[in-house]
């Protein structure tokens, strides 16, 4: 479990699916960003928490609670990048960097600086638990929010790569930003 002043982060419950259905999974606002596609019901928020209670047991990842109520608003987490991940674009990383793996707040929880302090959270993380140098943190350039939080954290953009959205065929660039930790 992880800390904030606001937010806790933990692994998912199966209780957890109806606040995620109701705050994040079925809200295209959520998705809009992301690589996943909005949870159409409930039957299928039931079989998504199954899913994700599976992978976070393999995976440095958890859902986002906001502490006064307890309510799942969002999900994050982190993995260790490897030394040659960014190779092809010239960006030479370090053996202890660490990225974040996706952050998604319910539309209902942005703008309360919530991302600033998962961004923060996370980074602390990875610095105590792995001793990582390196934090690299992503954005789609049209995210402009997530664009400022970067910015405004101090982090460096190292990388904007073309990409297509999956989903609908939209171009984009997803921005990759780096600090030093």
């Amino acid at each position: 479990m992880l800390e904030t002043k606001d937010l806790i982060l933990d692994k998912a419950k199966y209780s957890d699916w109806k606040g995620m259905y109701e705050h994040v999974w079925r809200r295209p606002e959520a998705a809009r960003y992301m690589m996943w596609n909005v949870t159409a019901s409930e039957r299928a928020a039931k079989v998504r928490i199954q899913k994700t209670i599976e992978f976070q047991k393999s995976h440095d990842t958890y859902l986002v609670y906001e502490k006064a109520d307890g309510k799942p608003i969002g999900f994050a987490g982190v993995e260790k990048v490897e030394p040659f991940a960014y190779q092809e674009a010239g960006i030479c990383l370090g053996p202890f960097a660490y990225q974040e793996v996706g952050i998604c707040l319910g539309p209902d929880y942005v703008r309360r600086g919530f991302g600033t302090q998962i961004v923060v959270c996370l980074m602390q993380y990875c610095r105590n638990a792995f001793g990582a140098k390196e934090f690299i943190y992503s954005s789609r350039d049209e995210n402009l929010a997530s664009v400022k939080l970067a910015r405004s954290l101090g982090f460096t953009l190292i990388l904007a790569k073309p990409e297509i959205d999956r989903r609908d065929g939209h171009h984009y660039h997803m921005l990759r930003y780096r600090m030093e930790l």
